[in-house]
């Protein structure tokens, strides 16, 4: 390969000058222009000595030549620059690929990047954990429009059920706004082996998962009453019954303190049903449940999984962990449930 770390560069489309700051693979490289890193491809840059010879330059003391100037010489006005685009805030991952003995594109691994299309500055706090264990960890902030590496992520451990989790805070503190933020990706093997198909087939060098829009409010509206949009008179009019949020919990299903599920319990014709269909009908009465505690504003709850393989309670205990209204859980041996159960304490905003 003709370039080395640290060489200068001319980025051939913007005719800029940059550094390169790392090797992704064989095809593009990672390179620096005033501060901004981005991947390129080899074809797109360029040792920029060329241009810098090329380049007319008088003599010291001497006098530069008069040119005469025709009309298609005057200096035309300047362009405005795009309106940049507010579309959240997002977490993207640059694939790094190298060619084996075999001829084949082998992914070695992933290059996270934390990017902030908004006008708002964050800070933000995230965490990387497999199998609901952290492995990494990292503090910031990031400006307005800013793009963040965050770190690399080896292509093997993306087998080991990972989840990129974030929590963000406003640099400028806003009564109106949430006190803080989370969200979290979880990338399963086959999603991730069909994102990057897509990359090669659309010549990309990276995919992005949006991480929010617009930072919430601290209420569930925003401060200013929304329009009738949906046009709830005109469906209380046809007979439909539409209720104060204030007086929701009214009614609701009863919550109840202890759920039980084992299939037998949930379903009569469960001997016909498959391992997956069984487990996502125990998670989906799991939430149902979990959803109908908080509502009611239970102090505790406790699920009744089994013990079996462990699968149903590692699942339960892994969403357990990123629940931000969860004070506690433990599964310990209970004279009714044996190791079978899971009790769960709650702590809610005064």
């Amino acid at each position: 390969m003709k370039y080395q770390l640290g060489d200068k560069v001319l980025i051939l489309h913007s005719d800029e000058e940059g550094e390169i700051i790392d090797f992704i693979n064989d095809k593009m490289v990672m390179v620096e222009v005033r501060g901004v890193k981005f991947p390129v491809y080899l074809d797109q840059i360029d040792f920029p000595y060329f241009k810098r010879f090329s380049q007319q330059k008088n003599k010291p003391g001497s006098k530069p030549k008069p040119q005469r100037q025709f009309v298609d010489d005057l200096k035309k006005e300047k362009a405005p620059a795009a309106p940049r685009v507010e579309d959240g805030v997002w977490l993207t991952f640059l694939p790094v690929i190298h060619t084996d003995e075999f001829g084949d594109d082998v992914v070695e691994e992933l290059k996270l990047h934390l990017v902030n299309r908004t006008k708002v500055p964050y800070n933000y706090h995230y965490k990387l954990l497999f199998f609901g264990e952290k492995d990494f960890e990292l503090k910031g902030a990031i400006a307005p429009f800013e793009d963040i590496y965050l770190h690399d992520v080896q292509f093997s451990d993306l087998n080991d059920s990972p989840v990129f989790d974030f929590e963000f805070t406003l640099q400028l503190p806003d009564k109106t706004r949430a006190p803080h933020y989370e969200s979290s990706v979880k990338l399963k093997p086959k999603q991730l082996f069909e994102k990057i198909a897509k990359l090669r087939e659309g010549n990309e060098a990276t995919f992005s998962q949006q991480l929010f829009v617009k930072y919430p409010y601290a209420n569930a509206d925003e401060p200013e009453k929304p329009e009738d949009k949906l046009g709830l008179g005109k469906l209380a009019a046809l007979g439909y019954k539409v209720y104060n949020a204030k007086e929701a919990r009214n009614h609701l299903e009863p919550a109840r303190s202890v759920v039980d599920l084992h299939i037998e319990k949930l379903a009569n014709d469960w001997l016909h049903m498959s391992n997956f269909e069984i487990l996502t009908l125990q998670l989906r009465t799991f939430e149902k449940y979990y959803d109908l505690a908080l509502a009611h504003r239970q102090p505790s709850l406790v699920i009744i999984h089994g013990v079996g393989e462990g699968k149903l309670r590692d699942e339960i205990h892994e969403i357990l962990r990123m629940k931000k209204e969860v004070k506690s859980f433990v599964n310990q041996y209970d004279p009714r449930f044996g190791y079978g159960a899971t009790e769960i304490w709650f702590q809610y905003k005064k």
